[in-house]
């Protein structure tokens, strides 16, 4: 997501970093390229109006800290009203209610169905809540099966009356989830191709019915700038409380998050970033202004390894690299614990810097892991432990069994091999980054 509009602006902010002192002219210039940048990325034309003459403005018009370098001084000024644009400060879910009643609402084809599994599967993992699903959308062919598959791949249950009143089953839902302690009901309602007067009557009378705590529009990113007439529309007959932005991992310019909260005013809450069901995430503006802009995203690495990574494991990990104790089995759990976190490049995309260090196109292929899974695993514990066993006829046998090559086998020990320096060298301190 944003990777154009990201590319662009982070050459802008190079070239500002190398002038000894910001004037009208220069800083002049840098605003033609961003203007540029923002219109390519299909951000609202007004917003980009705005956004620049702020940006200028304070940038002709500030103290230069003592600490930063006029350029550094810029680069801040461009991030801190791009957080204002996407929305300033995080809009949290609403919690502690009982039950706390979320009512997802859309257009068909925006992946509402499969967002509100997500949604439930965050607030499953993340806040340890008791979710139940409700199948409300009873006129799209096996859009309640869909919902029912959903439920039993992330064994949380689905409340469902086949083709009752939407009405009906959304009020006996709720007083289900009362009578079951759940802490939250997601209402999955019914969608159209477009905004008419019937969706959005059926919509307004579930609204006024169970009176949820969060009215929350799913909309597809790739829409561009029509996503905020839809908004706009069911804004119009709706209490909207939030917006999840989908398929933000796909082909998109990143416009509609640059737009919607300036231009609505409703605050983006999550934004999806992957088809799994693990693929949806908190939307923080300060976080992503950031991103955007080159400088990473610390905080939400931290908050992945945190939540994926098992706390002890990683402490007997550290424990025997320090102990000089790591062997091939600790190497096997720690692949295990990195396959957790998802698609290694999206991770190497949160690093502070990592277009800078020509990063940010690296591709890991997932097959490769699976390769050295797959050796390690065709290995007796005895030779996961003490690996300067493994002779030929050893060497042999671990390829035959797990489908690979002597020389695949050869090649991981010496990657292990360099990868144990590497952590002694760490250790006693000898060790210097290559630049």
């Amino acid at each position: 997501m944003f990777e154009n509009l990201s590319d662009r602006l982070q050459n802008v902010m190079h070239k500002i970093k190398g002038y000894g002192r910001i004037t009208e002219d220069n800083i002049s210039e840098m605003m033609r390229e961003i203007r540029l940048s923002l219109l390519e990325a299909d951000v609202n034309y007004k917003v980009v109006k705005e956004f620049t003459n702020n940006v200028k403005e304070k940038a002709l018009g500030s103290d230069v800290n003592s600490k930063l370098s006029p350029g550094e001084e810029f680069v801040k000024i461009v991030r801190d009203e791009l957080t204002e644009l996407l929305g300033g400060d995080s809009v949290p879910l609403e919690v502690g209610k009982n039950p706390t009643v979320l009512m997802l609402v859309g257009l068909q084809g925006s992946g509402k169905t499969t967002t509100i599994g997500k949604l439930a599967n965050f607030l499953r993992k993340n806040h340890k809540k008791k979710p139940l699903l409700v199948a409300c959308d009873i006129y799209r062919p096996a859009a309640i099966d869909q919902l029912k598959t959903i439920g039993k791949e992330l064994n949380i249950e689905v409340y469902s009356e086949g083709k009752n009143s939407p009405v009906e089953i959304s009020k006996n839902a709720v007083n289900y989830a009362k009578e079951n302690n759940y802490d939250y009901v997601l209402i999955d309602t019914a969608g159209r191709l477009q905004i008419d007067e019937t969706l959005m009557d059926e919509l307004s009378n579930i609204e006024d019915a169970i009176n949820p705590h969060e009215v929350l529009l799913v909309i597809d990113a790739m829409m561009g700038q029509d996503a905020i007439n839809v908004i706009t529309g069911f804004n119009d007959k709706l209490k909207l409380t939030g917006v999840i932005l989908t398929k933000l991992d796909g082909d998109t310019r990143g416009g509609v998050a640059l737009s919607v909260r300036h231009l609505t005013n409703i605050p983006i809450k999550f934004i999806g970033v992957s088809e799994k069901m693990d693929g949806l995430s908190e939307f923080h503006p300060d976080r992503m202004a950031s991103r955007i802009i080159g400088m990473g995203d610390v905080l939400s690495l931290v908050e992945k390894v945190s939540s994926e990574i098992d706390e002890k494991d990683a402490e007997n990990l550290v424990k025997k690299m320090n102990r000089g104790t790591f062997d091939l089995e600790d190497f096997l759990s720690q692949l295990k614990q990195i396959k957790k976190l998802g698609p290694l490049e999206n991770i190497i995309k949160l690093l502070p810097g990592a277009k800078k260090m020509g990063l940010n196109n690296v591709k890991v292929d997932p097959k490769q892991m699976a390769h050295i899974e797959a050796i390690i695993l065709s290995m007796t514990p005895y030779e996961r432990a003490h690996p300067e066993v493994l002779k030929a006829s050893r060497k042999q046998r671990i390829a035959k069994g797990s489908g690979m090559s002597v020389a695949d086998v050869n090649k991981l020990l010496t990657q292990f091999e360099e990868m144990k320096k590497m952590m002694k060298m760490m250790k006693n301190g000898n060790f210097k980054l290559p630049f």
